[in-house]
């Protein structure tokens, strides 16, 4: 009975031990081991004020071709698309009723200059009174005005290119009825060059560039294939109301295109430089987290602990934002696995466990080497052994 007591004694006093380790790996197994996250060091540099916008492009003028008489329209007589000289012939009306038109007034005007003449005769011999000269006289003026209209509405009914420049498309094809007034555009003429970019910035943006012409050094004009257009542009107009649907002001710049590469309605993008602003930082994209109190960045202070900490951003640079505010040189930054950390959390950097690894592989791959070498060569002393016992 002694011994059964004695060895339940010893049983419960080893459990009692084999608990009290298993406990501590436990909690050594709940420990977390420091999250590898790459990084970035913050450096401070200057760098001007820059600012992307869509924008449209214009022609200098686009003015509107329309037809000044009504009638058949019987031919287009340019290519749609292409450029034209002022002058240029471009539709041709049915102009058959306006030589009608013309030919009566011309006889109506002869006329008038004959009765007129023969008044004046009797006149002067007081065989008609004076009122009849002075009326035949007034119907001469008036069918000279109306011969001249006639004229003009026959020289109308060649519609003509008003300026010079690139036309669109016609409004109206060969065989439909052109009249006067509001129905009257038949096509319009693009000037080209130089041409305009029109877009809208809101006050905040126009405040961050002083919000005067004169502050931006630059304005640069990116293509719908992302190259930067060779000439640069400058600012013609900047509109004195801000727009109440939109809450933007308008603005327009002009850029050269001699060599017609633009088009009027052109989708680009046009990028404003300001003044230069030190000690700012550029950080990807992709390290920046935006919440409902503003934007944050993952910092690994000196004791590897993550610290969220508020930034304050301005605009995109590429692929990187520009922070102004919230960051100090020599921060290191951690760009990735942010939806993994939390604050407080142990971090590692993983390019230093990196680096310990590849250190580490040609020792490791000359041990395999070794390994590889020694099992080669007792095959080998086997193999002998054997032939030598045959």
């Amino acid at each position: 009975m002694k011994q059964a007591k004695t060895l339940i004694f010893a049983t419960a006093l080893c459990s009692l031990f084999f608990s009290g380790c298993s406990d501590k790996q436990d909690q050594a197994q709940q420990k977390p081991m420091a999250m590898p996250v790459h990084m970035i060091v913050a450096k401070a540099i200057s760098l001007p004020y820059s600012l992307e916008e869509m924008a449209q492009t214009e022609g200098a003028k686009e003015t509107e071709v329309r037809a000044r008489v009504g009638g058949i329209l019987m031919k287009r007589l340019y290519d749609e698309g292409s450029a034209v000289k002022k002058n240029q012939p471009l539709f041709q009306i049915d102009e058959a009723p306006y030589k009608i038109a013309y030919s009566q007034a011309r006889v109506k005007l002869e006329q008038a200059v004959r009765e007129e003449k023969r008044l004046k005769g009797l006149v002067a011999k007081q065989a008609v009174s004076q009122k009849e000269y002075d009326d035949s006289y007034s119907a001469r003026l008036v069918a000279q005005e109306e011969l001249n209209q006639a004229k003009l509405n026959l020289e109308w009914t060649t519609v003509r290119a008003p300026v010079e420049g690139v036309t669109g498309r016609a409004t109206k094809s060969e065989g439909s009825l052109v009249t006067t007034g509001a129905d009257s555009l038949l096509t319009s003429i693009y000037q080209n060059d130089p041409i305009w970019v029109r877009f809208g910035l809101s006050d905040s943006v126009l405040d961050a560039t002083s919000g005067k012409k004169g502050d931006l050094t630059g304005i640069e004009l990116i293509l719908p294939n992302g190259k930067v257009y060779s000439e640069k542009g400058k600012i013609n107009f900047l509109a004195s109301t801000v727009d109440t649907v939109l809450g933007t002001r308008q603005l327009r710049a002009e850029f050269a295109n001699p060599k017609g590469e633009l088009l009027p309605g052109q989708f680009v993008r046009i990028r404003l430089i300001g003044p230069v602003r030190n000690n700012v930082f550029l950080v990807p994209q992709t390290a920046v987290v935006q919440t409902e109190k503003g934007y944050l960045l993952m910092i690994a202070d000196k004791n590897n602990k993550v610290e969220a900490r508020p930034v304050e951003v301005a605009e995109w640079h590429g692929t990187d934002w520009v922070i102004t505010g919230g960051l100090k040189q020599g921060d290191r930054i951690i760009i990735d696995n942010l939806m993994k950390l939390r604050t407080g959390a142990e971090v590692m950097d993983a390019a230093v466990l990196e680096k310990k690894q590849q250190a580490q592989q040609p020792q490791q791959q000359k041990v395999e080497q070794n390994k590889e070498n020694k099992e080669n060569k007792e095959n080998k002393e086997s193999k002998d052994n054997k032939e030598t016992k045959k």
